[in-house]
């Protein structure tokens, strides 16, 4: 199955590069040609171009979850994320991109979006180190992103 593994964040914003780190941490795991491994520093409409053709996609991406504590990693489909936004306000969410490009017909999306989320606890000052408890949970995310890929 035509997968891509998409660690996608600010590596600037502290915790908020949590998935390029995860992706740094991932290259050398994954030898399988059907597998493309990259990273992403945006959202919406620039993603959906990224994963247009793919038949499954795994998101890697820092979250904020009220009551979660950080470094927790938690796995979800795109579809049942509760909120999925866009930082950039000229740009759409991926969800909504992906709601757009079915309504004009857009035949080569995925059928299958994973999200590997990890809760974190600073994503507003600048640096490009991880808070203690976030990079604790970058193996553990490393781990889940693997075993994902075998249900490939």
């Amino acid at each position: 199955m035509k997968t891509i593994v998409l660690g996608i964040g600010n590596p600037i914003l502290q915790d908020d590069g949590v998935g390029i780190h995860v992706i740094d941490a991932l290259r050398p795991h994954i030898t399988n040609p059907m597998v493309t491994v990259d990273s992403a520093y945006t959202g919406g409409m620039n993603l959906l171009d990224m994963i247009r053709g793919y038949e499954k996609v795994i998101l890697i991406d820092a979250i904020k979850q009220e009551g979660s504590r950080p470094g927790a990693v938690k796995r979800f489909l795109l579809s049942d994320a509760p909120t999925v936004h866009s930082c950039n306000p000229h740009d759409v969410s991926l969800s909504e991109a992906l709601r757009l490009a079915k309504q004009i017909g857009e035949k080569h999306l995925p059928s299958e979006i994973v999200v590997i989320g990890i809760v974190v606890k600073n994503t507003f000052d600048f640096g490009e180190r991880l808070s203690k408890e976030v990079a604790s949970a970058v193996p553990n995310a490393v781990t889940m992103v693997l075993d994902e890929l075998k249900n490939t």
